[in-house]
């Protein structure tokens, strides 16, 4: 399996993650979410590896522009499921899945243990 990265292009994480893989050599597939959307199937098998409160990124523009009454609502894996489905860019990004191991966020030095 070809290591596929989730994420959108613009965002920084996410284009420190491609430049890792490029500037190594290793061959992947980008997953643009913003454009393709996410399926059901892969934020629930995100939130049962990584837990929801690891894959909602609450640091971001998303869920701080959020209305308070909305970030209240989302107390578990369903509700956080069903935000992330509709406000995409309110997934941490990247999102790594590969044969060697899968990931949320960038950390460089989880990917050098795993892809060098």
């Amino acid at each position: 399996m070809k290591t596929k990265i989730y994420g959108i292009p613009n965002c920084g994480s996410v284009k420190k993650a491609r430049t890792f893989f490029e500037d190594n050599h290793i061959d992947y597939d980008f997953h643009d979410y913003k454009k393709l959307g996410v399926s059901q199937e892969s934020l629930e098998k995100w939130c049962n590896e990584f837990g929801w409160e690891n894959v909602l990124n609450r640091k971001g523009l998303t869920w701080r522009g959020l209305d308070e009454t909305v970030k209240i609502e989302i107390k578990d894996a369903i509700s956080a499921i069903k935000l992330m489905k509709d406000n995409t860019s309110a997934i941490k990004r990247p999102v790594l899945e590969s044969d060697k191991g899968n990931s949320v966020g960038f950390d460089e030095k989880q990917y050098e243990k795993l892809y060098l």
